[in-house]
């Protein structure tokens, strides 16, 4: 492992364990070069998924970018980080055992919705704001009335009543 101090690639490990919910392993680091100490987490990958974006564009997934997505929506929120940890961590495996290599943005899109909605109601709005792009008031209406109902969701699929933006 590299060093991100002094880049030396002579890093020792001086303390390991399980991290979270035992999905990976935390390692403490020192640097024998200039004596930076540094965490790493290392997590088992079954595949390489590959994000295939609206615009056609193909691009690795990165559980990083996804975790500081979901972050954002969590902002302020009263949200365990081992709760979120573990979102992410079942987004993944589902993601992976979906068998494909390439998964379309909008199912990982959906399956963050589907875990932020029993996770936190307000992180589901504003993520869901986003991810399906209002443009009207109504719009948060029409997720809050789901929320407040109970229902799937189904009433607000992105441009569901708009055959324009359909």
């Amino acid at each position: 492992m590299r060093c991100p101090y002094c880049g030396s690639v002579d890093t020792q490990v001086k303390d390991s364990r399980p991290a979270e919910d035992s999905s990976c392993i935390r390692r403490r680091r020192v640097c024998p070069t200039c004596g930076g100490r540094f965490t790493t987490f290392e997590r088992v990958q079954l595949r390489e998924i590959i994000v295939v974006k609206k615009s056609g564009r193909r691009a690795p997934f990165n559980r990083d970018k996804l975790m500081r997505s979901v972050e954002i929506a969590l902002r302020k929120r009263p949200v365990e980080a081992e709760r979120v940890e573990q979102m992410i961590s079942g987004i993944v495996r589902q993601l992976e055992s979906l068998g494909e290599v390439e998964v379309e943005s909008q199912r990982i899109g959906e399956l963050v919705i589907e875990g932020l909605r029993s996770l936190d109601p307000v992180a589901y709005v504003r993520f869901a704001s986003v991810y399906r792009d209002f443009r009207e008031v109504r719009d948060f209406s029409a997720v809050i009335d789901e929320l407040e109902s109970g229902g799937d969701g189904a009433a607000f699929a992105p441009d569901a009543d708009d055959p324009e933006k359909a």
